[in-house]
């Protein structure tokens, strides 16, 4: 009941008036077939009387074809008035699904394969049920008053067929929600199937992945894991329509069982003069609409309990609860004076997990340069997510200015970080949008300026100003523009993304925190120089972190602080890590071998 509610209050919400419209037109058509038996059984029986008055003939016959013609034309009405509903519900149960996904401040269920299962079949539910619900409700009023309406005509030739008919449709009902309970948990249970499908599909179709498929010959292997689950997703449904062809077939056959006797009863005693013409056809009619208005009753009774099943996965993320708590009254957040600190910070991602950070200890003193270095896995994009408040720690807190974060707004806190990540987006947008997206109060305000000098600073304007298009340049060839010619898309190389990924961050202009994850990689020897040169004048007098595996781009840092398996093992400046000789020393000195002539091997020609 929960599910109807809600569905009927977002269809009420999306057209209050079509919903209205959707109610008339279902009534007048559940009472058009039930008039026109009557109507039938009336003129036979007029027309069998001798000496028939040809104006009543004429009005009953007047009232059967004005019920033909409704019975003709509120189908499509009706049909139009739940195609709009489903429209307009389709569109605001979008929205409002992705508004509560907005609502979510962290990025854990983003994380979790379950949630992105049920997310997918929300999308999926959120449009559709709304719409089917409001079709099987006012489909069990309609139903409603055509059965009652032809039970009653029943009632005036045979009692005791119109109990066996009405008692019919119980097994029939009973069978088909059993139906629809597992055909909803067979939706849920290959969700995971059909995911791993698309995403097959998906690489195979991506420009991204082309080179690889062809050069390394991977696309037959691909296309045969994608077959595989798609064949798996089919012997499930198939097993499902098997199962369901069984029942309706024997419960089809029982309700022709009791029909077939009733027909035979009713010509008999018309036979035996006990009933006239008009019982007979008001008898089969009656039956028939009987026995099809119940099928169809209970067909939209279990469609819209299958939907409403459904319906529970938009019904829990909408009404889901917070993935991270937010202060009922949060802490103002003045800009940083003193600076960022992780005070005995632990951190998994799950109890299943290991320990990604480990009592770290760390202070970003406002104004200066931090730099965090460490292998892969140490720890080290964990302790970003954190400052951005993307999780929670599991023990400890990281304090702004001596603020634990989780007393601060999440939006406020993040309008204060700018920030480059190693696995930046490429959206498939137009240059000044891809930038513009850096600060969107900008983008909307058209400040062309503003994005052209942050373009400037991360060198992409040179790039961007040499495009077809300049900055209204669809840096995608994945869309047709407004003239249906993708030839104007133009995607960048990897180099280039770097830079307007880069100008992005510049947009940002003076936040409090500036978080560079990797700002260089994919970059040649040449642009990586102009880039560093850049960030450390940008850099000059801010509050900074720098990631970087290339030691010689972070050694001018206030601090450097090693990480190894989730501790820091070291901090100071560069200086004072070489003169310790530990970990950074010895990363520090690998890397600069690689730069330093080969010393020549005796015995070979130099």
């Amino acid at each position: 009941m929960r599910g109807v509610a809600a569905a009927l209050a977002l269809a009420w919400r999306a057209g209050w008036y079509l919903l209205l419209g959707h109610g008339a037109c279902t009534l007048l058509q559940a009472v058009a077939p039930v008039a026109v038996t009557w109507l039938t059984k009336l003129v036979l029986d007029e027309i069998t009387v001798p000496g028939a008055e040809t104006a009543r003939l004429l009005l009953l016959g007047c009232g059967l074809a004005l019920s033909g013609a409704a019975t003709a034309l509120l189908p499509a009405a009706t049909q139009y008035l739940n195609s709009e509903i489903q429209r307009r519900v389709g569109l605001l149960s979008q929205d409002e699904l992705f508004a509560a996904v907005e609502r979510f401040v962290g990025l854990a269920r983003f994380e979790n394969p379950a949630f992105l299962d049920r997310l997918r079949l929300a999308q999926q539910s959120g449009g559709q049920t709304p719409a089917m619900v409001v079709a099987g409700v006012f489909a069990l009023g309609s139903g409603a008053v055509t059965v009652l309406g032809f039970l009653g005509s029943l009632l005036v030739v045979s009692p005791w067929m119109a109990a066996a008919v009405l008692l019919a449709a119980v097994p029939v009902l009973l069978a088909e929600l059993q139906l629809s309970r597992r055909r909803a948990a067979m939706m849920w249970r290959v969700g995971p199937v059909e995911r791993r499908e698309f995403f097959f599909r998906e690489l195979l179709s991506d420009v991204r992945a082309a080179k690889e498929l062809r050069l390394f010959g991977i696309s037959g292997y691909l296309r045969e894991r994608m077959t595989g689950e798609r064949r798996t997703a089919n012997a499930e449904h198939r097993r499902m329509d098997q199962r369901q062809l069984a029942v309706q077939t024997g419960l089809g056959l029982f309700s022709a069982a009791v029909a077939g006797v009733g027909l035979v009863w009713v010509v008999l005693a018309a036979a035996g003069g006990q009933l006239t013409v008009g019982d007979v056809s008001l008898f089969v009619g009656a039956v028939a609409g009987v026995q099809n208005a119940l099928v169809q009753l209970v067909r939209e009774v279990t469609l819209a309990h299958q939907q409403l099943l459904m319906f529970d996965h938009y019904l829990r993320v909408v009404d889901g609860e917070p993935d991270l708590p937010v202060a009922a009254r949060p802490r103002q957040l003045p800009p940083l004076r003193r600076g960022i600190e992780l005070r005995d910070v632990w951190f998994r991602y799950s109890p299943d997990h290991p320990w990604a950070l480990r009592g770290v200890d760390l202070v970003i003193p406002h104004g200066q340069s931090v730099a965090l270095v460490g292998r892969n896995g140490a720890g080290k994009s964990t302790l970003v997510k954190l400052l951005c408040r993307m999780y929670d720690p599991d023990r400890g807190a990281v304090l702004w200015d001596g603020v634990d974060l989780r007393d601060l707004d999440p939006a406020e806190l993040r309008r204060r970080i700018g920030a480059v990540f190693q696995d930046y987006m490429e959206y498939d947008l137009t240059a000044k949008e891809n930038i513009g997206l850096g600060d969107v109060d900008r983008l909307r305000a058209d400040d062309g300026a503003g994005i052209r000098a942050a373009a400037e600073r991360a060198g992409a304007h040179p790039i961007v100003a040499g495009l077809p298009r300049g900055y209204d340049t669809l840096l995608s060839r994945m869309f047709f523009d407004g003239d249906g010619d993708a030839d104007n898309g133009v995607p960048l190389s990897g180099g280039q993304w770097q830079r307007v990924a880069l100008a992005r961050a510049y947009l940002r202009g003076e936040r409090d925190l500036l978080i560079l994850d990797e700002p260089s990689s994919g970059l040649d020897a040449e642009a990586e120089y102009e880039i560093h040169t850049g960030l450390r004048e940008h850099r000059r007098g801010r509050t900074s972190l720098l990631i970087s595996h290339r030691l010689g781009a972070v050694r001018d840092a206030d601090r450097i602080v090693v990480l190894e398996e989730g501790r820091v093992v070291e901090n100071g400046d560069h200086a004072e890590l070489m003169a310790v000789d530990g970990a950074y020393a010895r990363l520090f000195g690998m890397q600069a071998r690689g730069y330093q002539p080969t010393a020549a091997v005796p015995g070979e020609e130099p």
